[in-house]
């Protein structure tokens, strides 16, 4: 029997704690194991160089399994989409927008940049949660999208 994984909206403090410590032990381990920080565009946007591209596929790889182990320990990770489906493509394509604008994504700014305080990131990450609060509030409080 799988156990659900409650909505995004729910307080979870112990699936978040486990989560952002899985998240943190991949970040350390990539960055002490091979000097690289673990943003997540940059790796993906590496994999068309063939320069690396093992150490990528790896953990590109690690990230696709983790929801395999899940479930074999019983745990649900799918996740519902609420919304038009039709705003997915847009909402993707500024998300990568966004991305090449800060010159890296919201995992190599949010966690491993803040972790080594670096301004560069502190303004990254301040700019993508100020960009999602304003979307949320105009998709959901303004336009009752959701």
């Amino acid at each position: 029997m799988l156990l659900p994984v409650p909505p995004a909206t729910s307080f979870t403090p112990v699936f978040s704690l486990f989560g952002g410590a899985l998240i943190g032990l991949g970040a350390a381990t990539l960055w002490i194991g091979n000097g690289r920080v673990a943003g997540v565009s940059g790796v993906l946007g590496g994999l068309i160089e063939p320069k690396e591209r093992d150490w990528k596929l790896a953990f590109i790889a690690g990230m696709l399994l983790t929801g395999l182990i899940a479930r074999v320990l019983g745990i649900d990770p799918s996740f519902q989409l609420s919304g038009p489906r039709l705003l997915l493509v847009p909402a993707g394509l500024l998300v990568g927008l966004g991305a090449a604008l800060a010159g890296g994504c919201g995992s190599g700014h949010g966690i491993c940049g803040l972790s080594r305080l670096s301004p560069r990131s502190i303004a990254a990450t301040a700019t993508f949660m100020g960009v999602a609060f304003v979307a949320v509030f105009l998709t959901r409080v303004i336009g009752g999208m959701f």
